[in-house]
């Protein structure tokens, strides 16, 4: 995006200020469009995938997850960290038989969504599963705990507007449901 020249910070200086096992935070300096200097600090995360996992009867699998920075039960799509040098669709179909149970056999690519563009790189793969099958038991990690339940597309969106679904990749991937 040529004209968009007049906007662009450079980076002068990146500092690693805390490495995780999920995430890196950085402090960089950066000259800004008018010349000046400034701060920018931002989490570096390896990306992940949300699913609009479709059932026969045209309802979506959820999850109810306890999400520990806000201390709550949360209802949400399943979704998962892409692993290094995984491509995204083998993340997809992973997420969705470890926290499911469940295997599809058609898969469409939607987009991406980048939830918080103010202090992350993140970006968040959406694809859609249909042809669903259980496959066997969820194989979720060791610190891993969830629900599996079902909601169809109007009470999700109801839900939405409600306020009791608020995560952020769940309402941005309901929204591909009005895609004409």
């Amino acid at each position: 995006m040529t004209h968009d020249t007049h906007l662009i910070e450079a980076e002068l200086a990146s500092e690693v200020v805390f490495k995780g096992k999920l995430l890196e935070v950085r402090k960089d300096t950066v000259q800004l469009p008018d010349g000046k200097e400034s701060l920018r600090e931002y989490i570096v995360h390896p990306g992940a995938v949300v699913i609009l996992a479709f059932l026969d009867n045209g309802n979506l699998l959820f999850e109810r997850q306890f999400r520990y920075p806000l201390r709550r039960v949360f209802l949400e799509l399943p979704a998962g960290k892409i692993d290094p040098g995984e491509a995204i669709i083998d993340t997809a179909r992973r997420e969705l038989q470890e926290e499911t149970g469940y295997v599809a056999s058609e898969w469409t690519y939607l987009g991406v969504m980048h939830p918080c563009i103010g202090y992350s790189d993140e970006r968040i793969e959406i694809f859609e599963a249909r042809g669903l099958h259980l496959a066997g038991d969820k194989q979720l990690d060791h610190n891993e705990f969830l629900e599996v339940v079902e909601v169809s597309p109007k009470d999700a969106k109801a839900a939405v507007w409600s306020g009791q679904i608020t995560d952020a990749k769940t309402v941005c991937a309901l929204f591909w449901l009005e895609r004409p």
